[in-house]
Order: C-alpha cells, then structure tokens, then sequence
C-alpha cells in the first residue's frame, strides 16, 4: 500500500499525470516533511473521480494517492539510516507514491527501481521522483510473478494487507534473500503480516488519518526478514 500496492491491473489512461495532477496536492507525509507527494486528502472523491475517468467501477483503491503508515515509517528510516542504502541497488514493491523509492534515492542508493503494476502508481512515482529532484526507474511489471532480478535491497512498505497477495510478497522476498539481498520492510502488523518471520529494526508512531485507518497514530515497525 505505502501509497503502493500491488493491486489488480488497471486500464491505462490517456493522460495519468494530468488526473494526478489535477486531483491531489503537493503534500508532506507527517513523518517525513523533507519529502513532496502528490497526495489526496481524502478517499472517496479520488476513487470515485478515478472510477469515472476510466469508465469503470469497483476499480482497487488510489493507493498511490496515500502515505501509508508502513511506507512513511520504511521512509523515514532510511533517511536516518542511509548506510542501509547508499551505493546499492534498491528494488521498491509495489511502490504507490513512490515514496520509499525517494526516499532511497535520497539516501544515497546507487539505483532505485520502483515495481508497481497500477498505471497511476507508476504516473506518480515519476512525477513525484521529479518534484524531489531524484533519478528513480519505473516498471509496471507484476515482478512477483517471476523470480527476482539481482538487487542488494529490496524494500517492502504496507503489502500485507491481503492474504494472496502477502503470501506471493513472502515468496519473492524470500528467494530475493537467498540470492544475497537485504530485506526491509514497513508494516504497522496488518491482517497477514507474519511477524514472528521477521525481526524489528525500529519502531515509529505515525500520523495518519482515520479514514484511512482506525487510529489518528498508527504504531508501524521496519523490519528485516
């Protein structure tokens, strides 16, 4: 989710950065002001207005519209650790906003390659990686369909909020790891989140908004694998 997820494949449209643009602001994450998103500040206009520009409706969410809890926390702890990323190659899953892919990149990373199969995420990711003044590659590829590509990180924010989709996010991480890649992952425990696979490398409270979430302060943890 992080403003990400991997979510079920959506029509491509004419202009997606003209709707991004039209329909969000340029907005900090509470956690992370030294990043800009194109954010929206509420849920439903942006599904609703999301739904009629593709002529469609029940479409997945906007999660590219959002900072998620596990991508604000997974952000902010790269910035302060930025020995966990400078000089590699970072692969960011189902990136949204792109904000953990940012902040990556600000941190020092060699390269960043932002995975995110919704055609508005990958829009986002590339305008939002141009309103931070960073270099960040994109691919609409469902890379969790096939083995993972060499990356000496690969970076996991808020994906575990479905079953099917943690279960493939576990598989690829796993092998990703056993290929020699390093694994981080922001979650604040959702529903398929199996915590006792994972070891916590910090914790954060984070702002959020209620309708979104079911707190105004979501307690979210990096972890490694």
């Amino acid at each position: 989710m992080h403003g990400t997820g991997f979510s079920a494949g959506l029509p491509v449209m004419p202009n997606p950065d003209a709707f991004i643009v039209a329909n969000t602001r340029q907005l900090s994450p509470p956690l992370v002001p030294e990043i800009r998103l194109h954010l929206a500040e509420e849920s439903v206009p942006i599904w609703q207005k999301t739904e009629e520009e593709l002529g469609e409706m029940n479409v997945p969410p906007p999660f590219w519209a959002f900072a998620w809890a596990g991508g604000q926390a997974l952000a902010r702890y790269l910035l302060d650790n930025p020995v966990r990323v400078a000089g590699r190659s970072v692969l960011d899953l189902g990136s949204g906003s792109g904000l953990t892919a940012i902040a990556a990149k600000r941190a020092g990373a060699a390269s960043v390659l932002a995975a995110d199969i919704d055609a508005f995420a990958c829009a986002a990711v590339r305008l939002n990686a141009a309103l931070n003044g960073v270099a960040v590659d994109v691919t609409d590829e469902d890379l969790l369909a096939r083995a993972p590509d060499p990356a000496d990180v690969v970076l996991v924010g808020d994906l575990f909020y479905e079953r099917e989709l943690a279960a493939r996010v576990m598989a690829f991480i796993e092998t990703a790891k056993g290929a020699g890649a390093q694994i981080l992952v922001g979650d604040p425990q959702r529903s398929y989140f199996p915590t006792d696979r994972f070891t916590q490398a910090a914790a954060y409270q984070v702002p959020v908004t209620r309708e979104l979430e079911d707190a105004e302060i979501k307690r979210t943890a990096v972890w490694t694998l």
